[in-house]
């Protein structure tokens, strides 16, 4: 794929990644030997297997081979290993400690969908081992971790995708949303919304003993170390029965200390698309104001009061004033999607439609030849993890790129520290700093845990 419409600061990226590109595609022993070309499948790894895990392993089966898998629960992995082996003719290797994978020479790229709260230091380190990687949204816990992935992709000059998908998925629905857009559709835009669900509050949640198989330690890594919380009640179709009410597993996304909520899970898909579409996927907002919100527990000074029951947003309203007089709406009200609303029109898009009066009006005034390609960089991949391998051939930067994906992002998490603290924020986009506010400034990193600290 081409990536014409990347600014200069990747440009110079791509410059830099082209330098190492032969060297990343030569023959290796292990694994790889005799087995395919190198130049025509790279070779995989995938670290955190349950849910999104395993959805883009098997997505990328067409193009890549998988010579190792990791997870920190050895009944996961073991599942995973056997469907995996089946797909491919040939078992990748288990690993209950990622970082086995990150010394093997044969593996050019490693996908990454552990919980949030892990992606930065895997990320990194995978980056610093010579791999290309492909991450899982959303890609940072925080704002400053964002910042080190970008420092560590300008440093080693590895290809990188974030699991954006929309970007190149759901039928071109979101693509052609972006061409409406840009055509002028709409005429000037003027306010943007982004729907992206509530989510339930949990009942108190009591300490449990930890499942079999599970090393509760190293699912923890860096956040800091707590008990394993669980209630009986079981939850079907992410990956196997897991606890409905749990501080892991799929539950994870409702904790703040290893996710961000609906803010950072629908979020990173539709804020993205949003900020695509409007041309803010290089900017930030100017400020952001909770207008209204639930949490589920009591907050002081920004942290919760309780340790025993989700923590993040059930319900809320946002605004986040953007570049050039939008008004972006962040909502757990109504429909799951984006609707955009300028001088001229409005329309709306998720990921099963796309209605409203200029994509009607799309059958006698269609939209020129190429617009759509136009806003993809080129021909638009048959699949993420198509895009993704492409990128790693050509050696210049994917679709779903970890500059835009930041600069969106931002606004998910300075959203959940508004509610944190109860109070709009000034965001200043040039220096990344939360302006007059150093309270709120202290939000925009954390400490990992000692033992767990990114191997720099």
């Amino acid at each position: 794929m081409s990536s014409s419409s990347f600014p200069s600061r990747r440009g110079f990226i791509h410059g830099l990644a082209a330098a190492g590109a032969a060297a990343a595609w030569l023959p290796a022993a292990g694994w790889a030997a005799g087995y395919r070309s190198r130049s025509e499948r790279p070779v995989f790894a995938t670290i955190g297997l349950r849910n999104q895990g395993i959805h883009i392993t098997r997505q990328s089966f067409a193009y890549a081979d998988f010579a190792a898998l990791a997870d920190v629960d050895s009944n996961v992995l073991a599942a995973n290993v056997e469907q995996v082996e089946k797909s491919q003719n040939r078992r990748p290797d288990a690993y209950a400690d990622y970082r086995r994978i990150l010394e093997r020479q044969d593996i050019d790229a490693v996908m990454i969908a552990t919980p949030d709260h892990w992606h930065t230091k895997i990320a990194v380190e995978a980056m610093l081992a010579g791999k290309d990687v492909y991450c899982e949204k959303p890609l940072t816990l925080t704002i400053d971790e964002g910042k080190l992935i970008e420092r560590t992709v300008e440093r080693t000059g590895r290809v990188f995708q974030v699991g954006t998908m929309q970007r190149t998925e759901s039928a071109q629905r979101f693509l052609q949303a972006v061409a409406l857009v840009k055509a002028g559709r709409i005429g000037k835009v003027t306010r943007v919304t982004c729907g992206i669900n509530g989510m339930e509050a949990s009942p108190v949640i009591p300490v449990a003993p930890v499942p079999a198989g599970l090393d509760w330690d190293f699912w923890l890594g860096p956040a800091p170390q707590v008990d394993y919380r669980a209630l009986p009640e079981m939850r079907e179709g992410y990956g196997g029965g897991v606890p409905l009410y749990s501080n892991g597993h799929y539950s994870f996304r409702n904790w703040h200390e290893y996710s961000g909520g609906k803010l950072t899970d629908w979020g990173a898909h539709h804020v993205d698309i949003a900020c695509w579409a409007i041309g803010a996927s290089d900017t930030g907002p100017s400020r952001i104001t909770p207008l209204e919100f639930s949490l589920p527990v009591t907050y002081r000074d920004g942290h919760p009061t309780v340790a025993d029951q989700y923590n993040a947003a059930t319900n809320f309203r946002i605004q986040a004033d953007m570049p050039n007089g939008v008004e972006m709406i962040i909502t757990s009200e109504g429909d799951n999607g984006i609707l955009f609303e300028g001088t001229q029109g409005r329309f709306f898009v998720n990921r099963g439609k796309i209605t409203g009066r200029p994509v009607e009006d799309l059958a006698k005034n269609p939209l020129p030849g190429g617009a759509i390609e136009a806003v993809y960089g080129g021909p638009v991949s048959a699949n993420h993890t198509a895009n993704f391998t492409d990128a790693m051939k050509s050696r210049r930067q994917p679709i779903s790129d970890v500059w835009s994906h930041n600069r969106m992002l931002e606004i998910c998490h300075l959203s959940n520290i508004a509610m944190r603290l109860n109070r709009p924020l000034k965001w200043d986009p040039v220096q990344r700093q939360v302006i007059g506010d150093d309270q709120a400034n202290t939000f925009l990193s954390r400490e990992n845990r000692a033992g767990f600290e990114i191997d720099m």
